[in-house]
């Protein structure tokens, strides 16, 4: 396909989508099922106009899905709506620890008794498909800063740690196929890819999310009042974090998300405080307050970084949603789907994401609904794409990246699918047969 048939398709594609925008919302299915129609279309499933190969374009689609989960990600971690504490994130870090793990074992497991694959290779099929997707799971998560339900608060806060704490099985795999160095016994891998890579990560991104929050609070407050880039100061702070913590070796994914978190979280407190402050006044002026801070005034309503960079990344993650989609259904031929392709996407939704959502929740208070709830809507997408690139960019074998170039492929169009048409009828059901649980 040339550059003038992939402007005039993806042209198009925006057009219908912005034209067609009410219509969609009320339809049964979701976006990233349309997009993934057109390229199956499209494809060399059918019409064979656009043919995409993920190994030979493995440095571009690396570089294209970074991008695409890293915004996610910062969207997910500013629409945080509770402060951080271990009661209310108990769930979620679990999920995002425990549940991984079994995710990880048992994919791995079926990947080596069933499907014949090497051991390291099972580990690194479970780590590219373990984690859940931040970019195409936006039905079921978070849908802005004040939502505060209990189901939709645990699949994006999850979404948004499991994405960074899958990385350690990703190196985990590599090393066991003799592509990244474990130590002896595993020490090095224990250390510096568990221990530090995770540590740091969680550090450098709550730091400089602290840090931007409250030089951002300074300068718009008196008696500076500048006005501020909030969209630039957002990919800024993206930039700095992901490029500052890969340079120490730590993941990436998890500082973003968590910068995210602390930039909203240590803004909602700040303007909170400002608010405190204000109440007794008649002229918020007096207080260096903003303007907008009266007695009575929403904290989550104040101009804040955070929320005047959300609106631009999320325009920026559907625009990579339709451009990853499509190439997705661009790559698929119709003899992909094979049964062992088809039957590690079935175990993976059926078997794998139930028992390992159920054992990680075992012991929560998280209310049944939810539970299954959650073992259900453990959507796979983009994240994935990404650890497999990554792991193609580390000289994984030829012969084994077509496999898992395969079956990730398959899961995900599956996934795009299964949880597409189920999400709007699911969750309608689940609202109107129960009162929305808010986040304790």
């Amino acid at each position: 396909m040339n550059s003038a048939v992939w402007f005039l398709l993806v042209g198009g594609l925006l057009l219908v989508m912005g034209l067609t925008y009410t219509v969609l919302k009320r339809s049964p299915v979701t976006a990233a099922i349309i997009y993934l129609a057109v390229g199956l279309l499209v494809g060399p499933s059918a019409l064979n106009l656009l043919h995409f190969n993920p190994l030979k374009e493995s440095a571009l689609l690396e570089v294209l899905t970074e991008g695409a989960v890293l915004i996610s990600l910062f969207s997910a971690g500013v629409k945080m709506p509770v402060p951080f504490s271990f009661t209310r994130w108990r769930a979620p870090i679990l999920l995002a620890t425990v549940s991984m793990t079994l995710t990880v074992a048992m994919v791995a497991a079926f990947a080596f008794y069933v499907l014949g694959l090497p051991l390291g290779a099972g580990v690194l099929l479970g780590a590219i498909l373990a984690p859940t997707d931040p970019v195409l799971a936006t039905d079921v998560q978070i849908r802005h800063p004040g939502d505060r339900d209990q189901l939709r608060f645990t699949l994006t806060c999850e979404a948004g740690m499991n994405d960074g704490s899958a990385f350690p099985f990703v190196m985990l795999g590599l090393g066991l196929l003799g592509l990244h160095e474990l130590g002896d016994f595993g020490l090095r891998w224990v250390l510096v890819d568990v221990l530090w890579a995770t540590l740091a990560a969680v550090l450098i991104g709550g730091v400089a999310g602290i840090a931007l929050a409250r030089l951002g609070w300074k300068f718009r407050r008196a008696p500076h009042k500048h006005e501020l880039l909030d969209d630039f100061l957002g990919l800024g702070l993206i930039g700095v974090v992901y490029g500052l913590t890969v340079m120490v070796h730590a993941w990436g994914f998890l500082a973003v998300f968590f910068a995210a978190v602390a930039l909203r979280q240590t803004e909602l407190k700040l303007a909170r405080n400002a608010l405190k402050s204000a109440a007794g006044t008649t002229e918020t002026g007096g207080t260096g307050a903003p303007a907008n801070a009266g007695p009575g005034a929403d904290p989550d309503s104040l101009h804040t970084v955070s929320e005047g960079s959300l609106i631009f990344k999320e325009h920026l993650e559907r625009l990579s949603e339709l451009i990853l989609v499509l190439l997705v259904g661009g790559s698929l031929f119709l003899t992909s789907w094979s049964w062992p392709a088809v039957g590690l996407a079935l175990f993976l939704f059926l078997v794998a994401r139930p028992l390992s959502v159920l054992a990680g929740l075992l012991f929560t208070p998280t209310p049944w609904r939810i539970r299954g709830m959650t073992a259900w809507f453990g959507v796979r997408g983009i994240g994935s794409l990404y650890y497999l690139m990554y792991a193609i960019q580390h000289q994984l074998p030829e012969s084994l990246a077509l496999q898992m170039i395969q079956m990730t492929l398959v899961v995900v169009a599956l996934s795009i699918l299964l949880h597409g048409v189920s999400v709007k009828p699911m969750m309608g059901y689940f609202w109107r047969r129960s009162k929305q649980t808010p986040v304790p």
